[in-house]
């Protein structure tokens, strides 16, 4: 299974925004560029995260984006479901009424535990523990020199 598009630069804007912990509002176009996605493509995620509640916006010329609960409080499936919907391997994973196999299909029971142990790490890990991570490899990547 591959994450969509959404999901990754989603989730890095998400990060950008953690990371930055400050009451001023971060401008799209900072984001865009840190994190190298289209200023227009953030722009339609952000807007799908505030409509989920994740992001506030502030307009004017000091707006912009801010996470709108703290980051401790979002997790990485909060994200993912705001973006994509429901977390699952399979339609019948997430919906039992979907196939009438499901009783007698072994391959159901795989994609429910697949689907059950992945949305437990989703749940688990959140935008603060990411931002935290994000931080210390920043720290790491930057060159000290000494004359």
């Amino acid at each position: 299974m591959k994450l969509s598009t959404k999901v990754r630069y989603g989730l890095r804007a998400m990060i950008d925004l953690a990371v930055q912990d400050s009451d001023t509002p971060v401008l799209v176009q900072d984001i865009a560029k840190r994190q190298r996605v289209s200023k227009k493509y953030l722009e339609n995620l952000l807007v799908t995260l505030k409509a989920s509640g994740l992001v506030r916006s502030v307009r004017g010329a000091k707006g912009g984006y801010g996470l709108n609960r703290p980051a401790d409080r979002i997790t990485v499936e909060d994200i993912m479901v705001s973006l994509d919907g429901p977390v699952a391997y399979t339609d019948c994973a997430s919906r039992p009424d979907y196939c009438d196999q499901i009783h007698c299909c072994a391959a159901h029971e795989l994609w429910v535990k697949l689907t059950q142990s992945a949305l437990k790490v989703l749940r688990e890990t959140t935008l603060q523990m990411l931002a935290e991570r994000e931080r210390e490899k920043q720290a790491d990547t930057t060159l000290m020199y000494y004359i």
